[in-house]
This record gives C-alpha cells, sequence and structure tokens, in this order.
C-alpha cells in the first residue's frame, strides 16, 4: 500500500515525499483511513511505530477547510510530557508546510505571554499537556466550543503520571460532537474504561498485541551477583567498552540517580549528559538537541524520555535499573531499533530487581538473554600483580649491604654471670661436667 492510497491530498503527499517516506507503516495505513471517514479511532500501537504522522496527517486534511477564530482551537493534541508535545510541534511543521494552518504549542516553561498572543490570532491546531492547557482554560484564555478533533496520545502514559483526572475533564469541556483519536501502547482496565465511556463506536486499530517489542532490537541481561553501586557503575563502563557504541540512551529510575551515573560517566571521560524532570525546560530542549546532533554521546535519562522521543539512529538503550512498571521496558527499548533499522538494548539487573525482572519476562512470554561481558570485564587489582617490591630489586640491582659481624659464640663470648650459683660457687652448679671423661 501507498500514502496515495489512503486518501491523503497532493499538499500532503507532497510533505510526506519530501520526508523520505514511501510505504505507510501498518497503525498508519489503518488509522488515516478511519480518520478521513470522521470516526473516532482506538489506536493501540507500541512506540516506535510511526504513530504521529496516522494522526497528523489526516487532521491536516480536515483542518484544511475553515478558519480558527480568537482563543477557540480548532483541535487539540494532548501529550503527556513536553519533550513529546514539542516533538509532535516539530513534526506538524514538517507535514504541514504546503497547508496554512496555525499551530501553537502549549507546555510549561514557555511564558504565558508568548502563548496568549498566539491564542488570541486563532490557532488550528493547538498540541499541549494536560496541565498548562487547563491553566490556560482557567484564566479564561481558551474556549473549548470550536474544538472539532480531540487526540489523546501515549494515554497509558497519562495513567502512569496521575492525568486520568484531567483528561476526563478535557472529554468534558469538549464538544459532544468532536471527533476523538486515542492512542495507548497498552490497554490497563482504567484505559479501557476512559475508552468505554468517552469514545463513540471506536475503529479499533491494533498493530501489534500488547506490550510486545519491536523484532529490530536485540535483548540482553547482565546479571550482577549483588547489589553494589559502584560494581554496577564498573559493569556499565565495561559494556560500553565492549559495545563500541555510537551514542545511546541510558535509563535510570530515579532522578537522582540520573545525576549521579552521569557525573560518574564524565569523570571517566564518557561524553554524558543528564535529562529528568527537576531540569529546566530549556536546559532539557538543549540537552536533546545535542544529543539528535551527535554533540552528546550517552544522555542519562529518567522516564521522562522514554515515551515517543523520535530519534531515528540510537545504536543502544541501556537499562542502568530495572523499570518498575513492565510496560515502561517495552517503552524504554523502543527508543533503538526505530524505522527499521536494528538496535540493541542491555538491561543491569541485581538481586533486587527480581519482582520486577520476573514481571517483564512474564509480559513478554520469554527470558531476556543473558550478556556476558568476557573478556572486557575488569582486570584483576593491581595487588595481585605487583612484584615483590624488596625481593625483585634486591636481585635486579643488588645495594651494597653493611657486612655484620658474625655472632659469637658462646665459647668465644664472655661468660655471663650466673643468675644463681651452686654452693661451690661453679657456674654449672653442683652437676659440674667431667671434661676429662674418656666417653
Amino acid at each position: 500500500m501507498t500514502f496515495e492510497e489512503l486518501g491523503l491530498g497532493p499538499n500532503t503527499l507532497r510533505a510526506v515525499t519530501e520526508s523520505g517516506y514511501t510505504e505507510p507503516t501498518p497503525i498508519q495505513a489503518g488509522a488515516i483511513p478511519k480518520v478521513l471517514q470522521r470516526q473516532d479511532v482506538l489506536g493501540i500501537a507500541q512506540t516506535g511505530t510511526g504513530k504521529t504522522a496516522s494522526f497528523t496527517l489526516p487532521m491536516m486534511e480536515i483542518l484544511s477547510q475553515g478558519r480558527a477564530k480568537a482563543r477557540m482551537p480548532r483541535s487539540l493534541i494532548i501529550e503527556p510530557t513536553r519533550e513529546l508535545a514539542a516533538q509532535v510541534a516539530e513534526n506538524f511543521e514538517k507535514y504541514s508546510k504546503y497547508h496554512r494552518l496555525s499551530m501553537a504549542l502549549l507546555i510549561g516553561g514557555v511564558s504565558f505571554g508568548d502563548q496568549d498572543k498566539k491564542l488570541m490570532q486563532g490557532v488550528d491546531v493547538l498540541i499541549c499537556t494536560p496541565g498548562r492547557l487547563l491553566d490556560q482554560y482557567d484564566r479564561g484564555k481558551i474556549l473549548m466550543s470550536g474544538v472539532q478533533l480531540l487526540v489523546i496520545d501515549e494515554a497509558d502514559r497519562m495513567l502512569d503520571m496521575g492525568f486520568i483526572p484531567d483528561i476526563e475533564r478535557i472529554f468534558k469541556m469538549t464538544p459532544f460532537t468532536r471527533q476523538t483519536l486515542f492512542f495507548s501502547a497498552t490497554m490497563p482496565a482504567e484505559i479501557q474504561r476512559i475508552v468505554d465511556t468517552f469514545l463513540h463506536q471506536p475503529a479499533k486499530v491494533e498493530v501489534a498485541r500488547q506490550a510486545t517489542t519491536a523484532k529490530t532490537v536485540s535483548q540482553n541481561l547482565l546479571s550482577l551477583p549483588r547489589n553494589d553501586p559502584k560494581a554496577k557503575r564498573a559493569a556499565l563502563r565495561d559494556i560500553m567498552v565492549k559495545e563500541q557504541l555510537k551514542n545511546a540512551i541510558l535509563f535510570c529510575n530515579r532522578k537522582k540517580d540520573v545525576d549521579v551515573v552521569a557525573k560518574s560517566l564524565s569523570r571517566h571521560k564518557i561524553n554524558a549528559a543528564p535529562i529528568h524532570g527537576d531540569l529546566s525546560q530549556s536546559i532539557r530542549t538543549e540537552t536533546l538537541a545535542k544529543f539528535k546532533a551527535g554533540d552528546i554521546r550517552i544522555l542519562v535519562a529518567s522516564d521522562v524520555a522514554a515515551r515517543g522521543l523520535d530519534i531515528p539512529d540510537v545504536s543502544h538503550v541501556l537499562n542502568y535499573d530495572v523499570p518498575f512498571h513492565a510496560e515502561d521496558y517495552v517503552h524504554r527499548i523502543g527508543r533503538t531499533g526505530r524505522a527499521g533499522r536494528k538496535g540493541t538494548a542491555i538491561t543491569i539487573s541485581t538481586p533486587i530487581d527480581h519482582k520486577a525482572l520476573a514481571a517483564i519476562v512474564e509480559m513478554l512470554g520469554q527470558d531476556i538473554p543473558e550478556y556476558h561481558l568476557g573478556k572486557t570485564a575488569k582486570a584483576p587489582a593491581p595487588k595481585t600483580t605487583r612484584k615483590p617490591a624488596p625481593k625483585v630489586k634486591q636481585d635486579s640491582e643488588p645495594k651494597p649491604t653493611r657486612t655484620r659481624k658474625p655472632n659469637p659464640t658462646k665459647s668465644d663470648s664472655k661468660p655471663k654471670k650466673p643468675n644463681k650459683q651452686s654452693k661451690s660457687g661453679s657456674p654449672f652448679g653442683d652437676h659440674m661436667p667431667n671434661f676429662f671423661s674418656q666417653d
């Protein structure tokens, strides 16, 4: 199947061709015609399958007719993180360059003034995070009555981040007649409840079974015998030496560990930088840009970067920690092996990870192959190979030594005063030897 067969117009097709895409992915082939037919769509697809284009491309066709009004966006795209929202905005600009559509990005870390100005001019597409959208709505800067299309992306991630109450509120604020495009990699019970409540007979497009990993990614597991942070960081460096990786995203479970591991790698002259939710938006944006440009080799990240970041040429994903949630394993390793390329994922585990690891294995339905460091393991400690210094030096380069006088024998030495003498005064006591014996 080609993009021409999906019902897209010439302006959209021209932009797609110039972006280098010739054939739609399965999620695109399944979703785009349904969206153009104005159906609600439930898309279940693993990360890295081209999900963003499956809703942005048909949206352009639908919105090409009509005009936006001040403070009344015609469509909403809701993303769980700032990075995902910024990335979708970047893709939308690329695909819509031959359309006269206005777009605004509404995320934290950007001044309200700039965003207010764009909203007052009227936007066709508003790409946002739930919190900032509701902030602007509560301030009276946005009216929801003009929303024709509502896209909820990475819904299961919204659940993990506690955004489901916000999502329900957004559903209730938008017109009942809206078209809803709902995408999720997995379908836990709470997400299914949202679908049943707010979508109208959605067309279900599922391109892979839930929580599956891409076949282009080689998975590996390095098991360490103890939970020793120093040994764990040493093993991480050994992996990097053995793999000779081009670049990698390295995931930690906790923000503090992201900083610790990034500093440790930098101390060992490895080009690494951290990215997590406690950093300012400007620093996070700059760090991502440098990683994409190749100026940063190792991106040490919390799960803020696990979903949806479209960096096509990442050679490795390294899980410094086994993720707490099995689904996050799928999303993390989905950062490599994208767009048909091959990728490698290596996870480090310790005894305390046994429950989380068992959940991942159960979800995958198979064990993760063991990874062996082999010859790249650390050399023995110096003390086991160090030559005994004093002995070697004397054998190879003897030093002049003072000749010590031999210890005098008892016959040569002066007789010591007896501690106790016999009655006869002899030092031998009452048992004087017979020096004149013939024996």
